[in-house]
């Protein structure tokens, strides 16, 4: 094997920028059938509840589908059944396809147990009103509020106990208006005779491998099992076979002699080129999520500030990361106003040595596109 493949951080970030499909206007094609491609290639689109501006899994796929409509979320969820909601790092949408890869997970949790608990009457009561169709929380009118148990969980018996049914995989959300989540039996809602064959292990560790592979282009331990320490044993000896059969290759960047990177080949062999593109980015874009690896790749920390009282932020609540070509060049702090049908403003922030009028008039255009996506216009 050859140790000494060395690449520049240029080309670093071309091919991760590459990988993540931002280089190129319409990788997945238009309308609706390109939300089940842009996630079946990501592997998973992050949820999250925060609505300052269009929710992040509508805008990291809006980055990927210049023409997306949320609506075509909500069909590939509801009516194609091509994606499903599950944990990954954090609730995402994942492809139909890789269900089996997530039910050593969810047998694990019947097995073991989740971080709440809940009575099995209390269980055997949504069990049975789901057996007479979907549903959702508000249609649950018996709830006698409980004292929480935990930070994160509810004080509706119900709401737990669709939860739980949800992280064991007997329960499966149906549908989602906004953050309003309606629940379903999960071999009803699928139409399936009979569910998938879970996973093994192994075949667990090879799809988280080549999840990444192919989302990141070049890869290290700790960006494969992001959040998820416990498989960096198991998949660092599958890297290993692979090296040794030729399959992989160790990769040195540039200024990060210290992390391993492995990658296929033939991302080696291809010709990348820089992008042309521009795009203001979600904090939760796969390509921003990991914090780490974003400062290494970029030389930029993103800093998510939601969290912390208004005196202490830097750049804003919501800030938004810029990507112009293969730089981060400025943050945006920006807002819908819904009522005025208006895309707010609140900061604007440059990056090192990127301010400039042409980059600004960059921004401007991008950010009028932005507004009619924000705006569904």
């Amino acid at each position: 094997m050859n140790k000494n493949i060395v690449v520049s951080k240029q080309v670093a970030k071309n091919i991760w920028i590459h990988a993540q499909k931002l280089d190129q206007k319409h990788p997945f094609g238009k309308g609706p059938s390109a939300v089940s491609k842009a996630i079946s290639h990501l592997g998973y689109v992050q949820i999250d509840t925060i609505h300052v501006i269009e929710r992040c899994h509508h805008h990291i796929l809006y980055n990927r589908i210049p023409d997306y409509k949320t609506n075509y979320l909500h069909r590939a969820q509801s009516q194609e059944k091509s994606i499903f909601e599950y944990w990954t790092h954090a609730l995402s949408y994942v492809p139909t396809a890789d269900y089996k890869y997530y039910m050593r997970k969810m047998k694990s949790i019947k097995k073991e147990g989740w971080y709440f608990s809940v009575s099995e009457s209390e269980y055997k009561k949504v069990q049975a009103l789901l057996k007479k169709g979907a549903l959702g929380i508000r249609d649950i009118k018996d709830d006698i509020l409980v004292e929480k148990t935990h930070l994160w969980g509810s004080s509706k018996p119900s709401k737990k106990a669709l939860e739980l049914g949800f992280y064991t995989g007997e329960f499966a959300i149906s549908e989602r208006t906004g953050i309003i989540k309606k629940y379903d039996l999960t071999k009803r809602h699928f139409n399936w005779k009979s569910e998938p064959k879970a996973a093994t292990e192994n075949e667990c560790c090879e799809y988280i491998l080549n999840r990444a592979l192919r989302s990141q282009g070049l890869v290290s331990l700790d960006s494969i099992c992001y959040l998820n320490a416990k498989m960096k044993k198991p998949i660092s000896g599958i890297i290993a076979k692979k090296i040794k059969n030729a399959e992989l290759v160790e990769v040195e960047i540039e200024s990060l002699q210290k992390v391993k990177f492995y990658t296929n080949p033939e991302v080696l062999e291809s010709s990348i080129s820089t992008s042309k593109l521009t795009h203001i980015l979600s904090p939760f874009d796969p390509l921003v999520i990991q914090r780490k690896r974003l400062k290494m790749f970029f030389d930029y920390e993103h800093l998510f500030e939601v969290y912390l009282p208004k005196e202490k932020r830097k750049y804003g609540y919501f800030t938004l990361p810029v990507l112009h070509k293969n730089n981060f060049i400025a943050l945006l702090d920006l807002k819908t106003d819904r009522a005025q049908k208006k895309l707010l403003i609140q900061n604007w922030v440059w990056l090192e040595k990127y301010k400039s009028a042409e980059n600004k008039k960059t921004i401007e255009a991008e950010l009028h596109r932005f507004e009619k996506f924000q705006l569904n216009k």
